[in-house]
């Protein structure tokens, strides 16, 4: 970015990544619900299959991480707490995030809470949905197609590969032991 920045970029710093080492680490950020988090899966499934030697991590709501933590793909689960001091703990993640030296950071959110962790990342590459109240601090701005029969697994795909019409990527999980009993009556 440098010189070429937008004025805007450049007049917060902090939004302009360090200038270091290279990256390769990638930060996927889904806070949603359940669902949203098993759908964002087909991501995890899609970065093996293109960038098997990029570590990924996850971001999730507390409460979703079962689904993620022995997730093969996952090097790692970050957990936010948005039920108890919420906006403490999103000042907490945002500097874990900041310390991750992320090469690529993607929110699957248009919510203003995920694009703040994505746009102030200090990650060079910072993707997520036009919709998204920052996404003028993205790298990357995917627009957020709904209806015409766009799935929300493709949607998410794009923000990996916008110009890819390649083909559909099913979820999958890999639920940890407990959450795979939970379901059997007792």
């Amino acid at each position: 970015m440098g010189i070429f920045a937008p004025r805007y970029i450049r007049s917060f710093p902090f939004l302009m990544p360090p200038k270091s080492h290279p990256r390769r680490a990638i930060l996927l950020i889904q806070t949603a619900f359940i669902g949203d988090v098993i759908l964002a899966t087909a991501l995890l499934e899609r970065l093996r299959q293109t960038e098997p030697n990029t570590p990924v991590d996850f971001l999730v709501r507390k409460g979703n991480e079962a689904l993620i933590e022995q997730h093969p793909h996952v090097r790692d689960v970050l957990i936010w707490d948005k039920k108890n001091h919420k906006y403490r703990d999103l000042w907490r993640l945002l500097r874990t995030i900041r310390a991750g030296d992320y090469e690529r950071v993607i929110t699957l959110q248009r919510f203003a809470s995920t694009g703040l962790l994505t746009a102030f990342s200090g990650a060079p590459k910072r993707i997520g949905f036009d919709k998204n109240p920052l996404s003028f601090a993205f790298t990357q701005v995917t627009p957020h197609l709904m209806g015409q029969g766009i799935h929300e697994v493709t949607r998410n795909l794009h923000l990996l590969y916008p110009e890819s019409e390649a083909p559909l990527t099913p979820p999958r999980l890999f639920p940890t032991p407990p959450m795979r009993l939970s379901w059997l009556p007792m």
